[in-house]
């Protein structure tokens, strides 16, 4: 794995942590408790902070960015990010899904207890509702989710990943 200071900058991890060989950690970034950062996934906190809370996955190909002097980047709790995404200069909340393929843009609030569909981009400036999900090309609402079950659905993909992490350890 690749953890490269950037301007006096290095990043800080929790406890428990994985972090795949061949992932990349840059510059001014601090990961919380039990993450997993998986396979060819480049986070990169060279030109804006990028802050990632408690039980979060990175899946295998994702980017994190910001945008210089502009967007930072905040992950809450209980967030898995699917393979090949790209999150870039925004705020996801905690228990959310992002789907495989998905790209959030500057500027835009993924809110608690919401999935990304698979594939959808989330443009710029967006505020995705708490409790729904969004999808498509530009990703809209496509319906509602129960609180208490998405989260707990939510949480358990969230988990799962901590288990699979243990299996590299």
């Amino acid at each position: 794995m690749l953890i490269k200071s950037v301007l006096g900058k290095r990043p800080l991890w929790g406890k428990d942590c994985f972090f795949a060989d061949n992932a990349s950690i840059i510059g001014d970034i601090v990961i919380g408790d039990f993450c997993s950062i998986w396979f060819n996934t480049v986070i990169r906190g060279d030109v804006n902070k990028i802050r990632i809370g408690n039980n979060v996955n990175i899946q295998d190909g994702s980017v994190i960015h910001a945008t210089y002097k502009k967007s930072s980047t905040s992950v809450g709790n209980y967030v898995s990010v699917g393979h090949n995404a790209i999150i870039h200069g925004c705020t996801i909340d905690d228990f959310v899904l992002i789907g495989m393929g998905s790209i959030v843009m500057d500027n835009a609030k993924i809110s608690s207890n919401t999935i990304i569909a698979a594939g959808s981009v989330i443009l710029e400036n967006t505020v995705v509702e708490p409790n729904s999900v969004y999808g498509g090309i530009p990703a809209k609402k496509i319906k509602d989710i129960n609180q208490s079950k998405s989260k707990k659905e939510i949480e358990r993909i969230a988990k799962n990943y901590t288990i699979y992490s243990s299996w590299y350890k």
